[in-house]
This record gives C-alpha cells, sequence and structure tokens, in this order.
C-alpha cells in the first residue's frame, strides 16, 4: 500500500505527509500548518460539505420515492436507523422539541459518514491528489480538530440558548449561583459549575477527534510495514501480515467509528434534555 511512498520518505516524514491539512491562508511555508487565524483547512472543508450533500441528496431521493404501504430495498435501511435515533430521543430527551430528532440524526450519519472515510486505504486519495498537483491532503474531516470542536461548540451554543430559553436568564444564573454547594458557596459553585459546562464541549470534541486521530495512525503504522521490509523473503513475510493487521483493524474499526458517532449524538440529546429541565441541575 506504500511502499512507492516509502521510498520516497521516511517513515516519519510519510506520516506527519498524510497527517497534514492542504491548508490555505495563513499556513507556515515550512510546515504547511496554520500559522494564523485565517487559515483554511481546504481537504476538511471540502469533504464534510460533500459528505453533507451525499447525505441530503439520498435524503431527497428516498423522501421522493417513499412507499408507506410497502417500504423496500434501501427506504427499510433509511426506516430503521430513524426508528433507531427516535429511540434514542425518546428514551432519553425530557419532554418534547421537534428539533431533537433531526439534530440527532444528522449528527449521527454525518460524523458517521466522516468517520467511515478512515476505512479508505490511506495512500488512495491522496495519490490521486497528486495527480491533480495536490500536495497534501487529509481525507478525515473528524481527524482534524477544527471539526470535531466546531461541532461540539455548535451543540454547546445550542445548550445555552435552551437553558436561557428553559430556565430564564434569572434560573440560569442561579445555577452558577448556587450549585452545587448552596448560597453560602457562591464563589465555589461558580467555578465548579463553569467547569462543569466548559467540559460539555470539550468531551464531544475531544473525545471524537482522540479516538479518530489514533485510528488514523494504526492504519499509517500498518501501511508502512510493507515499505519497510527489506528483501524478498522479509516482503513476502511482512505483506501477508500487513494484509492480516489491515483487515482485522478494518473490522474493529468499524464498530469504532459506528460507536463514536452514537456516543456524540447521545451525548448531544443528554446534554440539550439537561438544558430543557427546569430544576437548578
Amino acid at each position: 500500500m506504500s511502499g512507492s511512498s516509502e521510498e520516497k520518505m521516511g517513515t516519519v516524514e510519510y506520516i506527519q505527509h498524510h497527517l497534514t491539512n492542504l491548508c490555505y491562508g495563513e499556513c507556515d511555508p515550512v510546515t504547511h500548518k496554520a500559522s494564523g487565524f485565517f487559515a483554511w483547512h481546504l481537504d476538511t472543508i471540502f469533504f464534510s460539505l460533500a459528505l453533507a450533500l451525499l447525505i441530503i441528496t439520498v435524503g431527497w431521493r428516498v423522501g421522493s420515492k417513499l412507499s408507506p404501504g410497502a417500504p423496500k430495498g434501501f427506504q427499510n435501511f433509511a426506516e430503521t436507523i430513524i426508528e433507531f435515533v427516535q429511540g434514542q430521543v425518546r428514551d432519553t430527551f425530557p419532554g418534547h422539541n421537534p428539533l431533537i430528532a433531526p439534530l440527532a440524526l444528522t449528527i449521527f450519519l454525518w460524523v458517521w459518514l466522516m468517520n467511515f472515510m478512515d476505512l479508505i486505504p490511506v495512500d488512495l486519495l491522496p495519490l490521486l491528489g497528486t495527480m491533480f498537483g495536490i500536495s497534501y491532503m487529509k481525507v478525515v474531516p473528524t481527524t482534524d480538530l477544527n471539526t470535531t470542536m466546531a461541532m461540539s461548540l455548535t451543540v454547546f451554543a445550542l445548550i445555552i440558548y435552551y437553558s436561557i430559553k428553559v430556565k430564564g436568564v434569572t434560573g440560569y444564573l442561579k445555577m452558577f449561583l448556587f450549585h452545587p454547594f448552596g448560597k453560602f458557596f457562591i464563589p465555589v459553585n461558580v467555578v465548579m459549575t463553569a467547569i462543569e459546562e466548559l467540559a460539555k464541549p470539550l468531551s464531544l470534541g475531544l473525545r471524537l477527534f482522540g479516538n479518530l486521530f489514533a485510528g488514523e495512525l494504526v492504519f499509517l503504522l500498518i501501511a508502512l510495514m510493507g515499505g519497510t521490509a527489506v528483501g524478498a523473503l522479509a516482503l513476502s513475510i511482512m505483506f501477508p501480515l500487513q494484509v492480516v493487521l489491515d483487515f482485522a483493524w478494518l473490522i474493529f474499526h468499524i464498530l469504532v467509528i459506528t460507536l463514536q458517532a452514537f456516543i456524540f449524538m447521545v451525548l448531544t440529546i443528554v446534554y440539550l434534555g439537561m438544558a430543557h429541565t427546569s430544576d437548578e441541575h
């Protein structure tokens, strides 16, 4: 998978190259990393929007060909996913908000598809990119911290909005002043509650990023095994081992990417459910 790439660059350079985004704007000319606020990761933006467009297109096609009486084919699969997400919302979210189920479904599908890009052979799309003069291409949007934190901060903004809408400004402030230790420990309460609230977007964004980044790194290390073999005998041993390890990690990673999409969705529902409760906790 990576023999030709390994011939041109060392192991460290190979890994760094595959973990470098296509940066535009305020980017370091040597490392190609963002060096300022106005730096755009074009590959992350492209693949994120392309997958979002795929969800919209497939959803529109399925919706335009609904067969309520006798659903079949892909409609059955789509209805299974929708019913699964609706079940999670019913079991987790208190009350009713028409935004929550569509939001949860969108998050689950979008995060899963972005994670799924990790299952594409690590050299395939970057190699195709070099044919069009694209030197760097990081194809898994969720291995970019900007993506995961942008999604988690969006959820956090909704948490604040619904907390204030349900509890009112006074009720929201009381949560900081009197939770968890009562009115005699207001300074401690403010610090503790602020940490608790800030932990929500951090846990969402960093968990997803860390798991997918680690998974991508393992794929890169497996891909390097064939390129590090010296001689025909070593290659005859390393290449089958590389195939077995790659297949085994791929099967395991399918569970990982699905679990991470599920966790992000469920935590979003839980956090928004907490924002809809009128008590101070």
